[in-house]
């Protein structure tokens, strides 16, 4: 199993400098339909990759993933905007997702997978949380391309829901740390209360206390999406 830090060569050289140079005049806005066209017809060739790696998911956890062949075109390019990346480093083209009940399944299920797929990068945002963001990613590496397996636990998994609903509904930027100040502090608490939360040893009273979390958050999420339902209705 390599370290975060250790990426795995996914293309070869001159593919990678092609790919980079298309990448670095989508940043800069440089681009005009030759170049999405290109764009496409690269992310779309994650598709073998991404088939393997989910067949390889499956028969490892016996668990069904979620997930996408390949990111949009429009997302590819708003990512290499708001990041510093080459395109050749970006490891979530291609994708998917598996929630699970709890961190012991999580260790479990991500221990399952770290068997069947060698060479997997792991990236653990439980300690390290990604603007209030937990979860492990696992990047599988597949006829020579990055595969990234999301596993989170269903409190998790709400909690990057909601954030995706308050983005919708107020400002993009949320999600990415960006926003209002209020809401990224109050997202952090709700993030530090799971983890704790999730850290504690499964007594009654602690499975009570997850499930009034998950039944507020589940409200808030249900609600925001009423509020943008109605904005889009005016």
């Amino acid at each position: 199993m390599r370290r975060a830090c250790e990426w795995p060569r996914f293309v070869n050289l001159t593919s990678k400098t092609q790919i980079d140079r298309l990448g670095d005049r989508l940043r800069k806005g440089k681009f005009g339909d030759e170049e999405l066209r290109r764009l496409d017809e690269f992310r779309r060739s994650f598709s073998g990759a991404y088939e393997e790696v989910v067949t390889a998911v499956r028969k490892a956890t016996k668990l069904e993933p979620t997930g996408r062949p390949a990111k949009s075109t429009t997302s590819i390019v708003e990512k290499l905007k708001r990041e510093t990346m080459r395109l050749t480093q970006m490891q979530d083209i291609a994708g998917c997702r598996l929630v699970v009940q709890d961190i012991v399944k999580q260790d479990r299920v991500v221990g399952q997978l770290t068997a069947a797929l060698p060479g997997a990068v792991v990236v653990d945002r439980r300690k390290e949380p990604s603007h209030g963001y937990r979860a492990v990613h696992i990047i599988a590496t597949a006829q020579g391309k990055p595969v990234e397996i999301q596993v989170r636990t269903e409190l998790q998994h709400l909690w990057a829901q909601l954030s995706e609903k308050l983005s919708d509904a107020f400002d993009p930027a949320i999600k990415y740390g960006g926003g209002e100040f209020e809401i990224q502090k109050a997202m952090g608490m709700d993030s530090k209360i799971i983890a704790d939360a999730e850290r504690q040893e499964r007594t009654p009273r602690v499975e009570t206390f997850m499930r009034t979390i998950r039944r507020t958050m589940e409200k808030r999420i249900a609600e925001l999406e009423a509020s943008i339902k109605g904005q889009a209705g005016n």
